[in-house]
């Protein structure tokens, strides 16, 4: 795979996610998600109204994730497996929307690729595995919104290739795991990432076995 961007263009010194100095727009985005848990009767209005007062005087991303680290997150439903043969009658999907608050977003399997993701993650890590994938389209355009921190994670297979130099990485870094591309495998998917990702990492790799065993069909130990 050809690597797009080098990471040293998003470096930031040693300076953590969570020391991160957060926006207004970050201390709204909190205050409407304690809101929401309030009227949910999660928060009693003592409760409330001293997370408020924290959230509209927090300094950084740390401060704003702490109070919301004890409210649940609703999952997203989990995608039915699919094969390419049902995805090509259906024709595939051109385009996927997905919003959510904190947690863990995870695309693995034979999870169907549209030809468009637009993913807003509030607060949480984002990982898209597209080793078992279901390809009907040979470009996916996936635009991508972490805030409050969080990391995203593209994990990939010889024939896809992840373009990131659209990708704005504020207070993070880009890290490109994966060997140069080989002219004998045939460019199967175009993944260009745009968006922003607050704070956090992206990071483009094979699955946790070398590429060689790829090639062969090998299983990872």
């Amino acid at each position: 795979m050809t690597e797009d961007r080098s990471s040293d263009g998003h470096s930031v010194g040693e300076v953590p996610a969570g020391g991160i100095r957060a926006s207004h727009a970050d201390r709204d985005e909190v205050v409407e998600i304690l809101r929401d848990a309030a009227a949910d009767g999660r928060l009693t209005a003592e409760e409330l109204d001293e997370r408020l007062t924290a959230a509209l005087n927090a300094r950084t991303f740390g401060e704003l994730a702490r109070l919301t680290r004890d409210l649940p997150v609703a999952p997203l439903p989990v995608p039915t497996p699919v094969s390419r043969a049902e995805v090509g009658r259906r024709g595939g999907k051109d385009l996927v929307e997905i919003n959510q608050r904190f947690g863990t977003l995870r695309r693995t399997g034979p999870w169907e690729v549209p030809r468009r993701l637009e993913l807003r993650m509030h607060g949480g890590d984002v990982k898209l595995d597209f080793t078992q994938a279901v390809i009907t389209h040979d470009t996916l355009d996936l635009d991508v919104y972490l805030s409050i921190g969080g990391d995203l994670v593209i994990v990939v297979r010889p024939g896809i290739v992840v373009a990131t130099h659209e990708l704005n990485v504020g207070g993070g870094d880009l890290k490109i795991r994966v060997p140069k591309s080989d002219g004998n495998v045939p460019v199967e998917l175009r993944v260009n990432v745009t968006g922003r990702l607050r704070a956090g990492d992206v990071v483009v790799r094979y699955p946790r076995r070398t590429l060689g065993q790829w090639m062969r069909g090998e299983s990872a130990l």
